[in-house]
């Protein structure tokens, strides 16, 4: 059975030339998105049949899609630490979210944003690109909100829990009636736009990062109305699909935890729907940006990065969130459109990973190399989509818990060295753990021989929140 209504890929796709005549690549600039919890439910990955995302959709069409993109780690710290240091959890020790990289094996790495800045661009942000707790900085020139300041809250409704669900901390859902211009991520926007308004006077490194569809699920009551109760569309769970799963993965997917309640509380379809509609608000603001940078003297030469840190569960495996090294918490959003670089429409079905992201922005934009990055440039799939790629991609969750993805097979080994094993050409629900099978001892292997030598002790922890 395969995942629920997973598309096929879009048509040919559209060739341009390599670079373009005349134009300095190093010159370009950098639009950076991030997305928070963001899994493949949007239209252009085919994750959910009843998701409304057409400003994610016409981005995907601008440039490459990778459909097989995977995170270096299966929550917000570790996998936006990885990302902009370009070094994997395990090589930090950085495998949580209360581990500031900065006080980790890592405290010196020179980050994505500081290597352009070091190079004569100007660095610039808003929302949240590095864990909210933990800003750095030294990465940027100007970021909105101010380190050290308050910034604006996020609306709530009036009473928490909204969703009547006991105890239910930040997994919480409401419809808020609010215009779009009170939630801190339309604001975010705002202060971006500000920024491709201005007349730059030097190449620019501009970052947004969107909240939502991070939990609690609070969005404008519009979005909710965008997908009726009764017409929402539940994921595939198989009741007893933890029986062949390593004890360690049963913890992980803590089924008398979220999925209980849900269950107890008959909020099934109310998760759902908030979750699409937090998707589907992200969407909008979103598509504000693209029409800002459209409308700017800067849409032909900046290049444009799209990233979600993560993916997210909504009941597969018995599991809600992220936390997790199966397919739907460790399975992102990746999409690059680089002008004069990227077939319009193109969609690489190869396993890439965000540590790919570093190395291929520097190679884009001609930057001195950055001597220890674990990830690879991607531009050879950003020029064809279909080159031949022989790597795997890794994720890492808490020491020594590792899941490689290659493009038919997820290996999984813990800990205390249990494994799970999926064939996606059969399984892509990930419903049947062959590990034991001797049939796949080589694919194992093979796949084993991607495991990272390196697995730090944990670095220091601070209290921290999100």
């Amino acid at each position: 059975m395969t995942r629920m209504n997973r598309r096929q890929a879009l048509g040919a796709t559209i060739g341009f030339p390599a670079v373009l005549r005349g134009q300095r690549n190093d010159r370009r600039n950098v639009l950076f998105i991030a997305v928070d919890d963001l899994n493949d439910w949007i239209g252009c990955m085919g994750g959910h049949p009843d998701t409304k995302t057409p400003n994610f959709d016409r981005l995907a069409a601008r440039g490459v899609l990778f459909t097989r993109a995977y995170c270096a780690a299966p929550l917000c710290n570790p996998s936006r630490a990885a990302l902009m240091t370009g070094l994997r959890p395990s090589t930090m020790g950085v495998y949580d979210n209360s581990q500031p990289f900065r006080r980790s094996k890592a405290k010196d790495a020179v980050t994505l944003a500081q290597h352009f800045r070091a190079n004569g661009y100007r660095s610039l942000g808003a929302g949240k690109i590095f864990h909210g707790p933990f800003p750095d900085p030294p990465s940027w020139d100007d970021y909105w909100p101010q380190t050290g300041r308050p910034r604006p809250e996020h609306p709530k409704p009036e009473k928490i829990p909204a969703n009547g669900i006991p105890q239910a901390g930040p997994f919480d859902w409401a419809a808020l009636k609010i215009p779009d211009q009170q939630m801190y991520d339309y604001q975010v926007v705002d202060w971006v736009i500000h920024q491709l308004r201005q007349k730059q006077e030097k190449p620019f490194f501009l970052a947004c990062g969107l909240f939502r569809p991070h939990l609690p699920w609070y969005v404008p009551e519009k979005y909710f109305d965008l997908f009726p109760l009764e017409k929402i569309t539940l994921p595939s769970v198989k009741d007893d699909d933890l029986e062949d799963i390593p004890p360690l993965g049963k913890r992980m997917a803590n089924p008398e935890g979220d999925h209980a309640a849900i269950r107890k509380y008959n909020q099934y379809r109310q998760a759902v729907q908030a979750y699409l509609a937090s998707i589907a608000f992200a969407d909008a603001q979103l598509g504000r940006l693209l029409e800002a940078l459209d409308q700017s003297a800067y849409r032909e030469n900046t290049n444009i990065v799209l990233w979600s840190d993560h993916g997210w569960h909504l009941g597969e495996k018995l599991h809600w969130r992220k936390f997790a090294l199966w397919e739907e918490a460790t399975h992102n959003v990746l999409m690059i459109c680089a002008p004069g670089v990227t077939p319009a429409g193109g969609r690489c079905p190869r396993t890439v990973n965000l540590l790919d992201i570093y190395p291929t922005l520097v190679e884009l934009h001609a930057l001195p190399k950055v001597s220890g990055l674990e990830g690879v440039s991607l531009v050879p799939l950003l020029k064809d989509p279909n080159a031949s790629w022989s790597r795997p991609s890794l994720t890492t969750y808490g020491r020594n818990n590792h899941s490689v993805r290659s493009e038919r097979f997820r290996y999984i080994r813990y800990r205390d060295q249990t494994e799970e094993l999926y064939d996606h050409q059969t399984d892509d629900l990930e419903w049947h753990n062959l590990a034991s099978d001797p049939r796949y001892a080589v694919v194992k292997r093979e796949l084993a021989r991607w495991l990272p030598d390196i697995n730090e002790p944990d670095s220091i922890r601070v209290r921290a929140v999100e």
